[in-house]
Formats: C-alpha cells, sequence, structure tokens
C-alpha cells in the first residue's frame, strides 16, 4: 500500500519596485511517490496522478510507457496498491474523514468490486498481499486496529485485534507483523494464529518495523535506535531480533528492501536534507548514492534493477527521478521565485537550526514563521507553495526545526517535550530564531507572523497567547486549539500519540495538557488571528477550534476570522489548497501592513 499525490499551478500578482507581473507557483495537493511496481509483473505499477487539480489513482505500463486512469471521484483518491501478480489495482474509497473501504478493479479495466465483502468501514491501516494470493487488511476503528484475513476461495476474518494506534506493517505466510509505538513494551507484535504473540520491546531499543524481506525467507527488517544511533535490525523466528551494530547512522532513517533480498536502501534525513545509502546485510558495507542536493521525500527500489526517487529543493516542486533515465510517467517543474537561506540560532536546548526562503531583494523583510507539523517532523530543503507565495510577495519565510523535529540526532527528537513540556519548549525556539535574524538584519521586527498547519497550527495559536509581543498576525490551518477538547475527539492513533508526548491521558495530566493548550492563554493574545478549519477533520476536530473560537471573542471582544472548508485534515483537492493558501497569504499580508492580495 503507497499513498501519493500531485497538483498543478496557479498565477499570483505580485509588486514589485511599484511594477505588477505574474508569478507561476505550483501548488501541490500531495507529494509525489514513486510508483508501485507488482513483484511478478515487474512492468506494471500504480501510482497517483492529476487529474484537473485532484488526486486520483493511474496504473503505469513502464514497457509500453502508457498509463489509464483508475478512479474518478469528487474528494480525490491517493491511496491504492497493486497485487503482486500485476492483476489488479485496489484503492480505498475514503471519505473526507478517511473512513471507508477497499476496492479493486482489473489491470486493464472494468468494474470495481468489494474485494473484502462484509469488512465493515474503517481508516485504512496496512494493506498487505502475498504471492498465492492472501490479503491481510488493517483498519483503524473505535475500538482500536483490526486486522481482516482472506486467503485464496476463502471469505474475509476478523484475524487480529490490536490497540489504539498500531498498524499493520506486513504479512508473510500466516505471520502478521504489526508496529506499535516505538518506545513501548509492544513496539511490533508478531501474530501467528494458535500459538502466543511473539513481543519485541522498543523499551531500551526504540523500534519500527519496515516489511518481511521480498524473497520469502521471513526476515522482517527493522529501523532501530540503539543509544544515540539509528541502526538496521532483522528479526527471524529462528535468530529472534538482531541490531546490525556495524551499520550505524546518526540521524533518522528510512530503510526499506532491494527486491534480492540481500540489500537495503537507506534514506537518511540530515539537517533538512536527505541522502541515499546502499546497506550490503552479509557485508554491512555502506555505499553513498549519488544524487542532487536537496530533499528525497521517499526513494524505492524496483524489481527491474531500477532506483525511484522524490526529488526536491525549495525552488523546485517534488518531481519523480530515475537512476536510468526518464522511464516514469511523470515529468518536472520549472524553478519557483525565491530564494533558499540558512541559520543556526542558539537556543536554550542548543543550536537551532532554521530554513529560509527569501525574496529577490535585500532585506530586512517582513517575516512569516512558517511552523511545520508533527511533532516528529522537519522543515525540509523542499518545495513548500506557502513560502513561495510568501516570497513572491516580499516576505522572507521562516521555517525552524526546534526541538522534536527529525533530522538532529536522537536527542533532539527526544527533547519534544523537554523544560517547561509540550509545545512551550518549541516556542523556546522559535524565539531563539527570531532574535538572531533581527539582529542580523534578515527580518523586521513589528512585522513577523506565525502561521503552520496541524501541529505547525497549534504551535502557532499557543505563541499568540505565550509571546503575544513578537507577533503581529497568526494565521493557523486545522491546529489543536483546545488540547483537552482535541484529545477527546480526535482518531485513537492520536491519542495515542499525546498520551506519549505526554506521558498520560487528561485525566492522568491534566495539568500538562492545560499548559499546553493554546485554549489556556486566549487572554492574552492581542494579534489579529486566522483559523482555518476543515469540516470533517478527524485529526484535528472542528469543535474544539470552534471553543476557541468563542473564547477569543469572549476575552477580546472580537470574532476572530474562521474560515471552513470542506475537507478533512489533508486537503486533497487543488481548488480547495488554494483556497486556503490564498486566504493565508491575504489574511497575514494585510495585518502586517501591506496591501490586500488577491
Amino acid at each position: 500500500m503507497f499513498r501519493g499525490g500531485t497538483g498543478r499551478a496557479r498565477r499570483v500578482r505580485r509588486s514589485r519596485h511599484g511594477a505588477v507581473r505574474e508569478v507561476e507557483v505550483s501548488l501541490r495537493v500531495f507529494f509525489p511517490e514513486p510508483p508501485a511496481f507488482a513483484e511478478g509483473a515487474p512492468t506494471r505499477a500504480v501510482y497517483v496522478g492529476d487529474v484537473a487539480g485532484r488526486c486520483e489513482v493511474f496504473t503505469w505500463d513502464s514497457a509500453a510507457r502508457r498509463s489509464r486512469q483508475v478512479t474518478d471521484r469528487p474528494q480525490g483518491t491517493v491511496t491504492a496498491a497493486v497485487e503482486p501478480g500485476g492483476e489488479r489495482v485496489w484503492w480505498f474509497d475514503d471519505d473526507l474523514a478517511g473512513t471507508g473501504s477497499w476496492r479493486a478493479q482489473p489491470w486493464a479495466g472494468g468494474a470495481d468490486v468489494g474485494p473484502l465483502p462484509g469488512v465493515p468501514a474503517g481508516r485504512a491501516a496496512g494493506l498487505a498481499m502475498t504471492a498465492d494470493g492472501a490479503v491481510a487488511a488493517g483498519f483503524s476503528t473505535a475500538g482500536g486496529l483490526e486486522v481482516w484475513l482472506k486467503r485464496p476461495g476463502g471469505i474475509p476474518e476478523l484475524g487480529v485485534t490490536g490497540p489504539a494506534g498500531s498498524q499493520l506493517i506486513d504479512l508473510h505466510g500466516d505471520l502478521i507483523a504489526l508496529g506499535g509505538e516505538p518506545e513501548a513494551a509492544d513496539a511490533v507484535r508478531l501474530v501467528r494464529p494458535g500459538v502466543p504473540d511473539v513481543l519485541l520491546s522498543g523499551v531500551d531499543c526504540p523500534l519500527w518495523p519496515v516489511g518481511f524481506d521480498p524473497v520469502g525467507l521471513g526476515r522482517l527488517l527493522l529501523a532501530a535506535r540503539s543509544g544515540e544511533t539509528y541502526r538496521l535490525a532483522v528479526w527471524t523466528a529462528a535468530d529472534g531480533l538482531r541490531v546490525l551494530e556495524n551499520v550505524g547512522f546518526e540521524t533518522e532513517i528510512s530503510p526499506s528492501w532491494y527486491p534480492d533480498g540481500r540489500r537495503v536502501l537507506v534514506r537518511q534525513d540530515r539537517h533538512g536534507r536527505s541522502t541515499l545509502h546502499e546497506v550490503d546485510l552479509a557485508t554491512g558495507a555502506v555505499t553513498v548514492l549519488p544524487t542532487p542536493a536537496g530533499s528525497i521525500l521517499s526513494a524505492a527500489a524496483q524489481p527491474d534493477g531500477d532506483l525511484h526517487y522524490v526529488w526536491t529543493t525549495t525552488t523546485r516542486p517534488a518531481a519523480l527521478r530515475s537512476r536510468t533515465g526518464p522511464r516514469l510517467p511523470a515529468g518536472s517543474e520549472p524553478d519557483q521565485p525565491g530564494r533558499f537561506g540558512e541559520v543556526w540560532a542558539g537556543g536554550p536546548g542548543g543550536p537551532v537550526h532554521a530554513l529560509l526562503t527569501l525574496p529577490d531583494r535585500d532585506g530586512p523583510h517582513p517575516a512569516v514563521f512558517w511552523l511545520h507539523g508533527g511533532p516528529y517532523e522537519a522543515a525540509r530543503d523542499a518545495y513548500d507553495a506557502a513560502a513561495t507565495l510568501f516570497a513572491s510577495i516580499g516576505c522572507a519565510v521562516v521555517r525552524p526545526n526546534y526541538r522534536g523535529s527529525t533530522g538532529y540526532g536522537a536527542a533532539w527528537r527526544r527533547a519534544v517535550n523537554a523544560g517547561p513540556g509540550v509545545g512551550l519548549v518549541q516556542l523556546e525556539d522559535i524565539a531563539a530564531v527570531a532574535d538572531r535574524l533581527v539582529d542580523d538584519g534578515v527580518i523586521r521586527p513589528g512585522q513577523v507572523a506565525v502561521c503552520g498547519e496541524s501541529w505547525g497550527g497549534y504551535l502557532a495559536l499557543l505563541a499568540a497567547g505565550m509571546q503575544p509581543g513578537r507577533w503581529q498576525a497568526v494565521a493557523a490551518v486545522n491546529p489543536i486549539a483546545d488540547y483537552i477538547g482535541a484529545f477527546a475527539t480526535t482518531t485513537d492513533r492520536v491519542r495515542a500519540l499525546d498520551t506519549a508526548l505526554f506521558g498520560g491521558t487528561p485525566h492522568q495530566r491534566r495539568a500538562a495538557y492545560r499548559a499546553a493548550s493554546p485554549l489556556s492563554y486566549v487572554d492574552n493574545v492581542t494579534a489579529p488571528v486566522l483559523l482555518v478549519a476543515g469540516t470533517a477533520d478527524p485529526v484535528c476536530p472542528p469543535g474544539q477550534i470552534e471553543t476557541y473560537a468563542h473564547a477569543l471573542e469572549a476575552a477580546r471582544g472580537t470574532v476572530p476570522e474562521l474560515h471552513w472548508v470542506e475537507s478533512g485534515h489533508q486537503r486533497l483537492d487543488a481548488a480547495v489548497h488554494a483556497e486556503v493558501l490564498a486566504t493565508v497569504v491575504r489574511f497575514t499580508a494585510t495585518a502586517l501592513g501591506g496591501q490586500p492580495v488577491r
């Protein structure tokens, strides 16, 4: 199973030295993924492409270099798979909140069918298929994880249940691998009918399971953190878990199998950029693979020996690339406006790295702090339409990698809840970056906004109440606004993440949740506030955003701007995406003293 996406370009007008000209900006509704090829039919693949600004599933015949559209839904489709023999394409038929069921269509086209009859709807939580026709499908439900098994010629049966937040990873014969919280005692569960579960503990060595080897030997590949070093690990029924101590990386990694089962492809994220490595499991030899400077959002070794990856930089939208040439169904786009920069600022927890997108003129500039989601994500040397839009109207865009961000080592990631606690520690780092850029003459004090989406939107609202003197505008898209209210109505997977972050639930750690909640600080807010909310967002539900808006109105006597969009947590339609970005840019530019942007 994979999730992918695409986008299309929009034109915005900008003024420079009194002249107005058009700038073409690419608005991506979802980053692309490499095509997923059928193991037994290596010329057949499935990918997600653009249909009038909407993500839809396509087949790709690499031999004929021909594609065919599979899905056509108003809200788009981003989750798909191809059977190992290439006979059928599977796609997930979900609503805006992410709840749905699997559908399947013959490779050459035809009627869609429900391949798992009788299985109730849920949120997709993993799909595994074997060459003999067995299928395991994971669904996140109100009661936790359900894994339904379908054997060749049989009917689906509920085979495994798991705790909220766990995920189906892979299937090998009758052995099912489930992934949970990496640092928990049951970080990985290996389930086989009729025998006790095998639990791999991540308490002393956090574990991230990847999948079983493609050659059928039953080896489960994992990423592990041993001390401060990220390593590869392999589990087998005979030998148990073995961490490869001769291969180590100082920052986070995303491994995947090569088709031969002898090598592993490792994507390493470090300081906002990426590198690819090939690891020989037998010898431990590590080879750095040549790729251009920038960020690699995903990578996959294909059955025919080729290597596909998604590459991007601050000024170049994400595009699929191949080691062997243009054998992929998507092309590249031209460079976008803006200049790349970066800064390291001294913070209370150590140096804080921030990426910059700068206008094509000297500073100091009005500035927008664009905060990344997560919390375990990172700002990258990667294209972001919001950053490009702001830079095109003369704003510096600052994307800090505060504590908890990936790509800076295990200690930095663990510090997500250090010092004053969740959220508050990130505000310390953001303030350190802001002070450094003012001192350097890059940004103009008194004309600085803080904006973000999801976790970034949460931090923007928290900053509005806890650092009111720093910000002249605040824009939050799909944020956590009332942390306790959000916990009560969000998904089980997010509740599991919050419980790990805070060391308990709001019932157990109420003071910590209140200290981290933007709702607790509405009386302090002085800057104008924009709230953008999805009507069907299950992750950051709309009700708790309304609660914050009402509280802010009561505290200030003015109504914050509240903009609703018909979407879930992710906006998978380019028109909705453009609407949100235009709203944020218009609001922020006006609040910073500029002319309204249309």
